[in-house]
């Protein structure tokens, strides 16, 4: 099999799983399933930000989030130890999950090994692919989720979203950074003057 067909099916069986999400949402007047809109929007700011990303980003990517709602954040206690239990339990779902669909489309185990060690968040800051994964997934929650997120939180106050957005900011690259205040992205109109506040010391 070509590496393009392999590519493609490897993508397919990806979009197929997130297919079958049940929660919806709305873009560009159209419903879609919740997690297969997600990676597409994490395959199209890849293309925007990193566009010579080869073959196990571009997967990594597309898997970043696959099936997400198997493991909900309810199935966990509450508070901030069940939030890190949830958080590490999903980064092992994700990358077993991604492993087991590319194995499925004839990919060999160093290709595996490599999209589950960047979905499975392994060696942030030190692994490239999770690094640049890590870029993509903070790139597109300016872009696409940020608002929405406020819009779930009103009770946040300045100081939590101050703190919000540096940790995020934080968790990227200084060349993801660049990126985001270049106009390359959208940022949330409303919340701008946040963004820009929480970014000027750093």
């Amino acid at each position: 099999m070509s590496n393009q067909n392999r590519l493609a099916k490897g993508i397919a069986l990806i979009d197929a799983a997130n297919a079958e999400d049940p929660n919806q949402e709305t873009d560009g007047g159209k419903s879609w399933p919740k997690e297969l809109l997600y990676s597409q929007r994490m395959s199209e700011m890849l293309e925007r930000y990193a566009p010579e990303a080869d073959e196990a980003i571009r997967l990594a990517a597309r898997a970043q989030h696959v099936q997400r709602w198997k493991s909900a954040r309810s199935d966990f206690p509450e508070g901030r130890q069940g939030y890190l239990q949830w958080r590490t339990g999903l980064y092992k779902f994700h990358a077993e999950t991604a492993g087991r669909l590319l194995a499925e489309a004839g990919y060999d185990d160093d290709v595996v090994e490599r999209v589950k060690q960047a979905v499975g968040k392994r060696a942030l800051k030190v692994n490239k692919d999770t690094q640049l994964l890590e870029d993509v997934t903070d790139l597109v929650f300016i872009e696409h989720y940020m608002l929405a997120f406020a819009h779930k939180h009103p009770e946040y106050d300045e100081a939590k979203w101050l703190d919000i957005i540096r940790k995020t900011w934080k968790k990227m690259s200084p060349r993801a950074q660049q990126f985001a205040l270049s106009g390359s992205i959208r940022l949330p109109e409303p919340l701008l003057p946040l963004v820009q506040k929480a970014v000027a010391d750093h």
